[in-house]
């Protein structure tokens, strides 16, 4: 039987548009764990990008065992940085510290380095659980380097440091709809639509 709901374990409702823009026609009522009354906050203890998504997932299927349920964990990976941020982006410099902050500091910390070595990605892992209790785990990338300076007001936390070379701008200076189409997490959603279809579920 094919389920009804697919819940996501965030409340970034910008995440929740992107999600549902990708996932639109897959034929499931697309929620917010707060709308679908669940909330959970696991610790996020995982070594990998994959391992912290499906910690979360596992949380929410919990609660929510006869609904699809997905969650992700993302973030910024600074190759000459031995992968820093990486899995503590989020928590990089402490949670409350703005992101200009952060994102001045690691341009300060990459500037040490020769121009060639200031390639980095952005990861996305999506988690699925299916009613059943099946896991289903796809990973997104975007490349890029890491800028001079900080530019543009689109998207959030380090878009503005983040350049793409083959668009020429860094994804602070991207509208959310065309960001969708190449970032991370769209890739990785991408992949998730592909393998719920193969599911059948």
């Amino acid at each position: 039987m094919k389920a009804a709901r697919l819940v996501f374990a965030t409340g970034n409702e910008g995440k929740m548009r992107e999600i549902r823009e990708i996932m639109e026609g897959s034929g499931y009522e697309i929620l917010s764990m707060k709308e679908a009354g669940a909330v959970v906050d696991p610790e996020e203890n995982g070594s990998t990008f994959g391992e912290n998504a499906l910690i979360k997932a596992r949380a929410l299927a919990e609660i929510l065992p006869e609904d699809i349920v997905m969650a992700d964990d993302s973030g910024l990976v600074i190759d000459v940085l031995n992968g820093e941020p990486g899995i503590y982006s989020a928590r990089y410099m402490g949670r409350e510290t703005p992101y200009s902050e952060k994102n001045a500091e690691l341009i300060r910390r990459v500037d040490a380095f020769p121009e060639d070595q200031r390639t980095a990605r952005y990861v996305c892992a999506i988690a699925a659980i299916l009613p059943g209790g099946k896991e289903l785990l796809t990973e997104g990338t975007l490349e890029g380097v890491i800028a001079h300076e900080q530019r543009g007001t689109y998207g959030f936390g380090y878009d503005p440091i983040f350049y793409v070379p083959e668009l020429g701008c860094t994804t602070g200076e991207i509208p959310e709809t065309e960001k969708n189409k190449i970032s991370h997490r769209g890739r990785a959603l991408e992949m998730m639509k592909a393998e719920l279809e193969k599911e059948e579920v």
